[in-house]
């Protein structure tokens, strides 16, 4: 990791096909240890049911209420500074329950590829 601070650039937020919105924070060469991306689903939205292989995930729920289902469990509702573990290979998938956007922080462990992506619907 190098000792540096990444400023908030011109990045762009963008959709994915996983029905939210993403923007990364962080997922470069800077720290082959993490990366960091901020997610944003819009009320009564759901993300695709999905999991990531080899990838350590972890929300951290910024504003919003949302409903999250892992690997096959009852669902949770989370809201603001609930954090959320999901271990590589766990199905999951997080329900905007709120009536403002949902936003988290994705950080994930080691850092996120397209290449860990199973989409399960």
């Amino acid at each position: 990791m190098r000792a540096e601070v990444l400023k908030n650039g011109a990045k762009d937020e963008f959709e994915t096909l996983e029905r939210c919105h993403i923007l990364e924070i962080a997922n470069d060469a800077g720290d082959e240890f993490v990366s960091i991306a901020r997610a944003r689903i819009g009320a009564g939205g759901l993300t695709a049911l999905h999991r990531l292989e080899g990838v350590c995930e972890r929300y951290l729920i910024v504003s919003g209420k949302g409903r999250v289902e892992l690997g096959g469990e009852p669902p949770v509702e989370v809201c603001e500074g609930d954090v959320v573990r999901i271990p590589p290979g766990v199905s999951q998938r997080i329900a905007n329950v709120g009536t403002s956007d949902l936003v988290f922080y994705c950080i994930c462990t080691p850092p996120y590829s397209p290449r860990c992506y199973r989409g399960l619907e």
